[in-house]
């Protein structure tokens, strides 16, 4: 991709965004958080379209997690019915583009409905591979290490496996982003600057860059900024420097 100055840049192969801000651009208008929750899975089209044309491989949004739970039971209806709707109407938009959707995410809490339209969604875009579009749906950084934790002593207990044969490589065969490649970049709007519990092994070398804005408003200049931010960072992964 070129940036502003004219200059290539290379686009990360993972960008994982934390998209943060739906409330709050709504109460800034003097609407109901709903109308901020629609207005954000208008962004996550545009964030799919500019991922396409930016050239990145692999794009991760965290879309639900296992804390939002605790919100009131009116917004957890109103986020449910939203995302019925988004995979009701984008499934068939997403395989036309050649993008393949995974969702990240413990789904036994979600309604027989909205599992099988995950699962139909993953079967029809399987063999896409222009984009993979990860949607991170009732996840949490620290309960997918707890449970890779556990296939893991499971594995011992059988005797399958011997504890010294644990490897991080192999870990990260556990967690529920097994075959993903590592987030390059992690983005966040809204101005705060924590990750939430998001995607926190993956996150190991990640470069993060925190956004003002508010992700109803994310659109493609913003990901290329991110992205320009990335390019000018040096990622020496614990090595020293030049």
């Amino acid at each position: 991709m070129a940036g502003e100055d004219g200059t290539q840049r290379e686009a990360p192969l993972h960008v994982a965004i934390i998209m943060d801000g739906n409330g709050r651009w709504a109460a800034a208008r003097g609407l109901p958080r709903t109308a901020g929750h629609r207005q954000g899975a208008e962004a996550v089209r545009r964030a799919v379209e500019a991922s396409i044309e930016l050239g990145i491989q692999h794009l991760t949004l965290f879309g639900f997690s296992s804390e939002n739970w605790k919100r009131p039971a009116s917004e957890i209806r109103d986020l449910m019915s939203l995302l019925e709707r988004y995979l009701r109407g984008e499934i068939a938009e997403l395989h036309k583009n050649n993008v393949r959707l995974r969702i990240v995410g413990e789904r036994a809490a979600f309604s027989p409905d909205l599992r099988r339209l995950m699962e139909e969604g993953e079967a029809l875009t399987r063999a896409n591979n222009r984009l993979n579009l990860n949607i991170a749906l009732n996840y949490g950084g620290r309960a997918d290490i707890v449970q890779a934790a556990r296939k893991a002593a499971e594995e011992v207990r059988l005797g399958r496996l011997d504890p010294s044969d644990i490897t991080e490589e192999r870990f990260a065969g556990w967690l529920l982003t097994e075959g993903l490649p590592d987030p390059d970049l992690l983005i966040r709007t809204s101005g705060e600057q924590r990750i939430s519990n998001f995607l926190l092994w993956q996150s190991a070398y990640a470069e993060f860059v925190f956004l003002d804005i508010l992700w109803p408003d994310f659109a493609k200049r913003d990901l290329e900024a991110a992205i320009s931010e990335f390019s000018r960072r040096e990622r020496r992964y614990g090595a020293s420097g030049a």
